[in-house]
């Protein structure tokens, strides 16, 4: 199977960033995660930023800089983290794809459960030198 490419947009309001509860329907639902969506084709990493967090929770972002590369565990997907500032709208999530949405300090993101290992590393070891 080719790996894929897709984006991880970590959100900043203040001191929060903004997290989600995977819907029913999708593939691994239940799992707490920041916003991320496969890169569709001719689009860049930047412009998918900007589309998934519109089509997932309905906010307006500014994709400030990529600043991690990782893979998905089970190798499918490389995904490419970036930093997006989001305006001060309303969350407002699809629930096709978006069962909860929570604004969470980022030391509270290991007691959520569960989340994904590359998520917790991302927390732990990449998020605190930003």
């Amino acid at each position: 199977m080719d790996r894929r490419e897709a984006i991880v947009a970590v959100l900043f309001r203040a001191d929060r960033v903004l997290v989600v509860r995977r819907a029913p329907g999708v593939v691994r639902p239940g799992y707490w995660q920041p916003l991320s969506g496969k890169l569709e084709p001719g689009e860049t990493q930047r412009e998918a930023v900007i589309r998934e967090v519109r089509e997932e929770v309905g906010l307006t972002v500014a994709p400030l800089a990529k600043v991690w590369e990782s893979e998905t565990d089970d190798g499918t997907f490389r995904l490419h983290w970036w930093t997006a500032r989001a305006d001060d709208g309303e969350v407002v999530p699809d629930p096709t794809e978006v069962a909860e949405a929570r604004w969470i300090t980022p030391e509270e993101f290991p007691s959520l459960d569960p989340v994904f290992e590359g998520d917790l590393e991302f927390f732990d070891r990449i998020l605190p030198s930003l």
